[in-house]
């Protein structure tokens, strides 16, 4: 009998379900250095995978349940596709018929040198600019500053490829101070006001927070822990405080439920749990894959959570128990109690779910999933000094070695 995998089959088939939806275009490494497992260990999860559809559907019928998903998926698509041609007119950003692209002067302000070079031998530079009553000084300064300005303009140019590149990759969730992050990490030394600049001019900006509902469902018979964190969402060292949360998403008429738990010290998401349930083994489910992560060995970490009934069921303290977790709770009705959850919470939606929503449970799975590997692997974290939190821990982890080689 072989060894039990210390991943959910739930993780599992989530990074199955990565690798699958790249098409072919990532590579078993690729994909697995981001959901944090190795390209064979990925491997043999698709070939189990396979086997196993292999003996479920022998006769390679797609069932009736995923035929109405990719039906469900396909009429939503359509529907956005719709909207987006009949707003193409209005919202392009082009300008209306008959309307003026200047206004009275704005070709001459805006170009007067390049006007006077163009007509200077014709007409002479003295006489264009006594009519246009503009310094010729002012011109000979202009045309001496023409090769800086040229090598000026072609490195804005050179760095708005960039911008936009970093732009596109992050799926347009990237603002100012993690682009101008980014560019250093590439090596740039550049002034984060330049990447401003070039940013607010052609229109680049970064997705903005969007208000949340309130999901705690508090069990006002439940003892609750005692609040070991008092706001302070700090921490020296890894496993030293862990925070929790619930949130919901919509899923065409329906609701798929998120369970997470975060290092403090790192704010890598070491577990999660979706389910369409709210029930208290969507915080078991998320808190055992933490400790897996972990490696075991998690005694005295502070767990951090609301009051929600979840968190304060007899269950979830029996589990805290048997890893030797010391449980913390915030307040009833203060989301400051548990704040960095709940910003946690705001960056996924904002970075998944901005100005559309899901049509399948698969495909809300399938990006919630590749997000929050993202997020651990890739994403720069304002906290961190800009940098992921698995770069992060390996910077901590490497300081560590060298103390105790010192």
């Amino acid at each position: 009998m072989g060894r039990r995998s210390p991943y959910p089959v739930e993780f599992r088939n989530d990074a199955v379900a990565l690798y699958r939806a790249a098409g072919g275009k990532r590579t078993y490494a690729a994909v697995a250095a981001d959901v944090g497992v190795t390209g064979e260990t990925l491997r043999s999860w698709v070939r189990q995978a396979d086997e196993h559809a292999g003996r479920d559907h022998s006769s390679g019928e797609q069932s009736a349940e995923s035929r109405n998903e990719e039906l469900a998926r396909l009429r939503a698509e359509n529907g956005r596709l719709r909207k987006a041609e009949k707003g193409m007119g209005t919202r392009a950003g082009d300008p209306a018929p008959g309307s003026r692209l200047f206004r009275e002067g704005d070709e001459v302000k805006t170009h007067r040198w390049d006007f006077v070079s163009a007509h200077a031998e014709v007409f002479g530079v003295q006489r264009i600019c006594r009519v246009l009553q503009v310094s010729r000084s002012g011109y000979y300064r202009w045309l001496a500053g023409a090769k800086v300005r040229r090598e000026r303009q072609a490195a804005d140019d050179a760095l708005l490829v960039e911008i936009r590149e970093i732009h596109t990759e992050h799926k347009g969730t990237y603002g100012v101070r993690r682009i101008h992050a980014e560019l250093r990490g590439f090596g740039h030394t550049i002034n984060r006001k330049r990447v401003e600049r070039l940013m607010r001019r052609h229109g680049i900006e970064g997705r903005h927070l969007r208000r949340r509902k309130r999901t705690t469902v508090p069990d006002r018979l439940a003892p609750p822990a005692p609040d070991l964190v008092q706001r302070n969402f700090s921490a020296r060292q890894l496993n030293e405080k862990w925070c929790g949360d619930i949130t919901y998403v919509q899923v065409g008429g329906t609701w798929l439920y998120l369970a997470c738990v975060i290092d403090i010290c790192s704010r890598r998401v070491l577990g999660w749990s979706m389910a369409t349930h709210m029930r208290t083994e969507l915080v078991i489910d998320a808190l055992e894959m933490a400790v897996a992560t972990r490696g075991g060995h998690v005694g005295g970490v502070i767990f951090h959570a609301d009051r929600g009934s979840q968190y304060t069921s007899a269950a979830f303290a029996q589990v805290c128990n048997g890893f030797g977790i010391h449980r913390s709770m915030g307040r009833v009705g203060s989301s400051y109690d548990n704040a960095l959850a709940e910003s946690f919470w705001q960056g996924l939606k904002r970075e998944t779910m901005y100005q559309r929503l899901f049509s399948t449970m698969p495909q809300a799975r399938l990006e919630i999933f590749q997000w929050l590997t993202y997020y651990n692997a890739r994403r720069r974290h304002s906290a961190l000094n800009y940098l992921s939190p698995v770069e992060f821990e390996q910077q901590q982890q490497r300081a560590r070695k060298l103390t105790l080689a010192a």
